[in-house]
């Protein structure tokens, strides 16, 4: 796998594939965000709180500064949080019709842990070979 990541960044270069892989994260982190808005909003509407919402939001708007800010430290860690989300898609997805805000939840979460998992490699990367110019 090292072999063929350092292949690939010497046949396109490091500047194509971190925006490349960042574009990824930002629509991965995009649709899991908009269907665990939709799933704590299904749960609020039983309860009428608006905790559910919260719950399963915060944890992925805490990581905001950290995209924002393209820090790839905090990338990696959001490649992490983001099997947890994985974990959550499903356990809705067996729900009875439920299946596919479920699969969306699961598919967008692994999307994001790719891209997060990518981004910090090529951007530590980056940051370090300008660092050495």
């Amino acid at each position: 796998m090292r072999r063929w990541l350092e292949g690939l960044e010497a046949e396109k270069g490091l500047d194509h594939l971190t925006a490349r892989a960042r574009r990824w994260v930002l629509g991965s982190y995009g649709v899991l965000a908009l269907a665990l808005a939709a799933w704590g909003l299904l749960l609020s509407r039983d309860g009428g709180s608006l905790r559910p919402l919260l719950l399963f939001l915060l944890p992925l708007l805490l990581f905001l500064p950290s995209l924002l800010a393209r820090r790839p430290r905090g990338h990696a860690w959001l490649a992490f949080v983001s099997l947890l989300y994985f974990m959550i898609g499903v356990n809705v997805a067996i729900l009875p019709g439920l299946a596919g805000l479920g699969w969306l939840i699961a598919l967008a979460s692994l999307a994001l842990f790719g891209g997060s998992t990518f981004y910090a490699r090529f951007r530590s990367r980056q940051l370090r070979q300008r660092a050495g110019e």
